[in-house]
């Protein structure tokens, strides 16, 4: 699997330079699982559009996020491999959505007033926690796990 270069003119930009160095960890974490080789292209490829990125810019910053994402979700769909907490970050916006509002309606059509809506929203984020974490613990439990979090 190919490396990222080193890049100097990263260290006037913060942003930038902490999502590269981060990268550069869910690289590293990827290389201690065994992929096919089709996947591993894939990743390099990506590698290659990053090392051969001229601006180091916030367009930059925005390339590596991107990258970043695309290499996260390639490793999902095709492997289930997920970083640390993916599932659990997932389903609490899921969580807040699809049982927070109905939950939050149904008490305030319930109490006579649709102030009581917020109310669905904890609620619907506990639940969504509950189902993500129950799917990272299975992900470890399965090896699916990469020893890598995403931090925004």
């Amino acid at each position: 699997m190919k490396k990222l270069i080193e890049r100097t003119g990263l260290s006037n930009d913060v942003k930038a330079s902490n999502r590269y160095k981060q990268l550069g960890m869910l690289l590293n974490a990827i290389e201690k699982k065994i992929l096919p080789s089709d996947t591993i292209q894939l990743i390099d490829k990506e590698v290659d559009e990053l090392n051969s990125y001229k601006d180091t810019k916030s367009n930059f910053s925005k390339a590596i996020k991107s990258s970043e994402n695309r290499i996260i979700r390639l490793l999902e769909s095709k492997h289930k491999i997920v970083p640390i907490n993916h599932y659990r970050k997932l389903w609490v916006v899921l969580g807040m959505s699809a049982f927070g509002v109905p939950i939050g309606i149904s008490l305030g059509l319930s109490l006579g007033s649709m102030g009581f809506l917020a109310i669905g929203f904890p609620i619907g984020m506990g639940i969504g926690a509950g189902i993500g974490s129950g799917m990272d613990k299975k992900a470890l439990k399965e090896g699916r796990q990469l020893d890598f979090e995403v931090k925004y």
